[in-house]
């Protein structure tokens, strides 16, 4: 007779906030390794919560095998890392830009301190290895560049030897070599052990090898499970070409306010360092953006580039001692630093993470417009209609009255990058902007950013782990190397 980890027969949740469109049937058996594949909106995270039992059901079983583990309960079992990037204990008191004021930092914990007793010396050994987490023991959480919490996480959780891992989105800010690294380790893990491995994932065209079997949930129905090999080749997306180049051409034909800077330089750093306590970020570094460049950024994890942006952005306490001038102005002269936020747009996995203000969508489009967390001024009637249209060319205009929380990881990612266009800003900088996006909305999104570029005296930051992902507008490149 067959193992059943998960068995769900005609599962209906109790709170129709948190239900599926139609009673859930599904079973994984042991030894399975599944996709949980589906566009943005679709209900893939709710089937992860359903399956879990974290919403009580009205109709329907849920049964669980954990077996040969001991215990039986979900949470002795099954550990589960979700997309939003969490600062674990530190979470609570977490805001934006606290990263990079170190004097909020104090009563953070470090990473040594969170990782705890580790019993399994050998594992730690090949973990710390593998995510390079010596150098970062003594660092604290919040100090940590994305990819390196995504680490963190990663190895405090693959620590606990589970007997079920679901993993969202596991790749995502992670660089190219890690990304390799991690493959290696789940598919070994798969191999090697009693660990059953879920993936929930956006990009529907990238299912790594292990995985043998796939369910796909698409507006909110949980479809039947199929092979892997069955489902890549019964996968399509169709781009649209018509819908994209339509909306290509509707931001080709924005109007200009004349209200921009007319600098040729727009970023220009001079032997710029960036230290905290006895570890250097950025080092004397010379960099210069021109009027209407396109600038790729790259990096392994943790080599600053967040930390540079964040000096562009006027984030980072430690801008006013460095020699930096943005549109032409040398930071610290007297100019308003709201003054120079009204021509940068801005979007990055900070961000996101500190996002949790629980307002319409429309009104996180808005709060772009005086660049605030939430919304303290009401919008005019033409700057509303403003947001409507870049939420249209996003796709989310029916969301609009959504809340914020009550979205997807990418619907709210591509609501957070409506907000960062929403100004038509001269400077737009995006930090890996299509984390978490499915594969029609990444094609999309970098179609969107393409023609925005493509506008005149636009000027684009953009950072990314996936080199597909660049638009082809792109014409000079950055690449930082980590201070050891």
């Amino acid at each position: 007779m067959e193992q059943y980890t998960f068995n769900i027969a005609g599962g209906v949740a109790r709170n129709p906030l948190v239900r599926l469109a139609q009673p859930v049937t599904a079973q994984i058996a042991t030894g399975e390794h599944i996709a949980i594949v589906g566009p943005n909106g679709g209900g893939k995270s709710l089937f992860v919560d359903t399956l879990l039992g974290k919403y009580p059901l009205r109709e329907g079983t849920l049964d669980y095998d954990f077996s040969p583990s001991s215990t039986r309960t979900v949470y002795d079992n099954v550990k589960y890392i979700a997309f939003r990037d969490t600062y674990g204990a530190a979470d609570a008191n977490y805001y934006y830009q606290q990263r990079w004021n170190a004097h909020d930092q104090e009563d953070a914990p470090s990473v040594r301190e969170m990782l705890g007793e580790i019993k399994d010396e050998r594992l730690k050994e090949e973990l710390f290895e593998l995510f390079h987490i010596e150098p970062l023991l003594d660092k604290k959480i919040i100090l940590l560049s994305s990819g390196e919490l995504r680490k963190f996480q990663l190895t405090k959780t693959l620590l606990t030897a589970p007997r079920v891992l679901i993993m969202d989105n596991p790749f995502i800010g992670l660089d190219a070599p890690t990304r390799e690294l991690l493959f290696s380790l789940l598919e070994r893990l798969t191999r090697l052990s009693s660990v059953q491995i879920i993936l929930v994932l956006s990009m529907l065209d990238d299912i790594p090898s292990f995985i043998t079997q796939v369910i796909p949930v698409e507006d909110l129905h949980v479809l039947p499970k199929m092979e892997r090999e069955a489902y890549l080749a019964s996968f399509c997306v169709t781009d649209e070409a018509e819908v994209l180049d339509a909306l290509q051409q509707r931001i080709a034909g924005l109007p200009y306010d004349g209200a921009n800077y007319d600098s040729g330089e727009v970023v220009k750093l001079n032997k710029v360092s960036i230290r905290y306590d006895d570890r250097t970020i950025l080092k004397e570094l010379d960099w210069t953006v021109r009027r209407g460049e396109k600038w790729a950024l790259s990096g392994e994890n943790g080599a600053g580039k967040s930390t540079l942006l964040s000096l562009v952005c006027a984030n980072n306490p430690q801008s006013y001692a460095c020699d930096i001038s943005l549109f032409g102005r040398k930071r610290g002269t007297g100019e308003s630093i709201w003054e120079i936020k009204k021509h940068i747009g801005y979007v990055s996995p900070e961000m996101h993470r500190a996002y949790l203000k629980n307002l319409p969508a429309i009104e996180i489009v808005a709060s772009g417009l005086h660049d605030s967390i939430g919304l303290y001024k009401r919008p005019q009637e033409s700057q509303m209609a403003a947001c409507e249209w870049w939420m249209d060319v996003f796709g989310i205009a029916a969301l609009k009255d959504k809340t914020f929380l009550q979205l997807s990881s990418g619907e709210q990612r591509l609501a957070l990058l409506a907000r960062a266009f929403v100004k038509d800003p001269e400077l737009l900088i995006l930090d890996e902007p299509l984390h978490g996006l499915d594969t029609y909305n990444r094609r999309r999104v970098k179609k969107i950013i393409e023609a925005f570029c493509r506008r005149q005296d636009k000027t684009m930051i953009m950072v990314t782990h996936y080199e597909s992902e660049l638009p082809s507008t792109i014409t000079d490149r950055l690449f930082l190397k980590r201070n050891r």
